[in-house]
């Protein structure tokens, strides 16, 4: 295949396609997957490990959206991760950046969701892989880099070979993970008496109560299970 017959092709993949109604017994399946990688504690070690990913790089997307400067990233065996972003030591920015972490793995399960039942599968799946290419150059350890290399080439492969079938269900799937993974992790940070747990932090940068914070993560991750059960109805 020529130069530009490989960049006519990637323009195809990119664009949105029909939407894709999964019927009872492939959501079925997909369902019965998702619930073994979040129960079975080996599968369960892996995957948390794709929602930590998505938690620090909320982290960084908005980071960079407000104007800081995101210099890297850490995934720990233990499923923790820190993500470094520069700017101001105080404001609005900075505590949006702080927030952004423990909502970020439910709102991407609510826009995985959203986007395969309205045909946008392919198109998500390239925008994904960006962030991950641009992530690779911020990464800080080894095991944060085989995470981000193992994450690029799932998603690349089922961009790239999957059909549209398929990439519903795998994202369908990959959604379902990320809200249990979300409602996880708000339950941990909940129980977290450590100093620099998210929500401890905002407390500390926006002297509102750290219950304020937390409620707003409860509240993001029950929209976004609203969005995703809505969307596979």
């Amino acid at each position: 295949m020529s130069a530009s017959s490989w960049v006519a092709e990637a323009l195809r993949r990119v664009r949105p396609g029909d939407p894709v109604v999964l019927g009872g017994t492939e959501l079925a399946v997909v369902a019965a997957v998702a619930l073994a990688v979040v129960l079975v504690p080996q599968a369960w070690r892996v995957a948390r490990l794709g929602v930590t990913l998505v938690h620090e790089l909320g982290h960084a997307v908005v980071g960079v959206a407000v104007g800081r400067r995101f210099t890297g990233f850490v995934l720990r065996g233990d499923a923790s991760g820190h993500a470094v972003t520069h700017g101001r030591g105080r404001g609005p920015g900075l505590a949006a950046t702080t927030w952004a972490g423990y909502p970020a793995p439910a709102l991407l399960a609510a826009g995985l969701a959203a986007a395969t039942g309205r045909g946008w599968a392919a198109p998500v799946l390239a925008v994904l892989g960006l962030v991950l290419v641009v992530a690779l150059v911020r990464v800080r350890s080894v095991l944060t880099g085989v995470v981000t290399v193992g994450t690029l080439a799932g998603v690349v492969a089922l961009w790239w070979w999957g059909e549209a079938h398929l990439q519903a269900q795998v994202l369908v799937g990959a959604a379902a993970v990320l809200l249990v993974g979300a409602w996880r992790h708000v339950v941990v940070a909940a129980r977290d008496p450590s100093p620099g747990n998210d929500a401890r932090v905002l407390a500390r940068l926006t002297r509102l109560p750290r219950v304020v914070w937390l409620a707003t993560f409860v509240l993001v991750c029950a929209g976004a299970a609203w969005v995703v059960l809505d969307a596979v109805r």
